[in-house]
């Protein structure tokens, strides 16, 4: 028998359906501005809460839904790794539930820059003898040997915490690798003497045979203490993975953009100059915590030597990016270098929302090897500008 009641039901099931193809079929464009001539913004988010499937979020049985009502709700997606696989471009996305509960979805497009669509069921994470409490932020990483490793940052409550005290946790790196990133092979996290590992980045080749790890050692799950800073080290055998030891590669800096911490973002590119990398930088305010990304690069030959690093961010927040869940934040943990040269950088803005910046390989070699260095005081960056007028003269 069909009822008003199931009219306005069927109604409002094909409006949602047809506003969400609308949605993820949207087509993205560059900003419409000259921009800095280093990378191009793309106007919209490539992936919101609002992009996640429609049957995880609603249960479509009139019998035990039968008002259609949200069951499920999405809070967020961002901080996503990124990966080219059989021409697609790949993002595994920290999909956080109103729950607050945090979990891992491939979202694939076919340009890398809009037309991004989740694949039916997010992804299944075995779990070790002490289960995840929270997962996200997984760097997705083609090594040499074969494998598609996944490193994000697992969390779970502090067993020494005090009665009553909800809220301190350690955080250390899960590993799992993939052949398909659809079965995932859960290896031991891992083990280091630094203290907790938030921010832990794979490096895409062997460094003398070992796997070489890029880790952000801190003392607790929000203090830094004495860590922080970028670290290096090596494990032998990614099934037994542990780093004997640890040395900062590049470290804090007083009155910089990286002055409280600072993180490896994806996994490096490896240029004819050097690596290539993206990082997370993040100093305190009158206003809380502000995350930037920076670059630098490190030698060929060496990896452990920081060769050039210009000044300052490389993006920060810009308009609707500082507003969200936490506010003021730029974050990258995945980046995709195509055949031809372009730079595909995808970052998430105040723990809400993902979005797209296209670069190229020359442009990000430029910006990295030619932007001068920090002086680190007020009255060298005057030098720094002084000398850069003196020489436009001459032209």
């Amino acid at each position: 028998m069909i009822t008003s009641e199931n009219t306005i039901v069927a109604d409002r099931l094909e409006n949602l359906k047809k506003e969400f193809q609308k949605l993820i079929e949207k087509k993205n464009e560059p900003e419409n501005t000259a921009g800095n001539g280093i990378y191009t913004r793309y106007k919209n988010p490539i992936i919101t809460a609002a992009h996640t499937p429609l049957e995880w979020r609603y249960d479509f049985d009139p019998n035990s839904n039968p008002m259609l009502l949200e069951r499920i709700g999405i809070n967020a997606t961002f901080n996503a790794g990124a990966l080219k696989w059989n021409n697609k471009y790949i993002t595994v996305v920290r999909v956080e539930g109103v729950d607050r509960k945090s979990f891992f979805a491939i979202a694939e497009s076919p340009n890398g820059v809009d037309n991004f669509k989740f694949w039916d069921k997010p992804c299944v994470i075995p779990q070790t003898e002490e289960p995840d409490t929270n997962v996200y932020d997984m760097r997705l990483i083609a090594h040499e040997d074969g494998w598609i490793y996944g490193i994000f940052c697992t969390e779970r409550k502090d067993p020494k915490a005090p009665a009553g005290d909800t809220s301190m946790a350690i955080a250390n790196a899960g590993i799992v690798r993939t052949k398909d990133l659809v079965n995932w092979e859960r290896l031991p996290d891992l083990i280091s003497n630094t203290g907790q590992q938030r921010n832990v980045v794979l490096h895409p080749e062997f460094i003398n045979g070992k796997y070489a790890l890029y880790t952000r050692p801190q003392d607790g799950f929000i203090d830094v203490g004495n860590g922080g800073g970028i670290g290096l080290g090596y494990v032998e055998n990614m099934s037994n993975p542990v780093v004997k030891e640890e040395q900062i590669i590049y470290g804090k800096q007083y009155h910089t953009v990286y002055e409280l911490k600072n993180g490896l973002g994806p996994a490096p590119i490896k240029t004819e100059k050097g690596w290539l990398h993206l990082a997370h930088g993040v100093r305190n305010t009158a206003a809380g915590l502000r995350y930037t990304l920076y670059m630098f690069m490190t030698d060929l030959n060496d990896i452990s030597k920081v060769t050039h690093y210009p000044a300052g961010h490389f993006m920060a927040p810009e308009g609707a990016e500082r507003v969200g869940d936490v506010s003021n934040v730029l974050f990258s943990n995945g980046w995709i270098a195509d055949e031809d040269g372009t730079v595909y950088i995808y970052y998430a803005s105040s723990d809400t929302r993902m979005h797209v910046a296209v670069s190229s390989i020359e442009q990000l070699v430029d910006y990295v090897t030619n932007t001068p260095e920090d002086t680190f005081t007020s009255a060298g960056s005057v030098q720094t500008i002084i000398k850069q007028v003196e020489k436009n003269k001459l032209i």
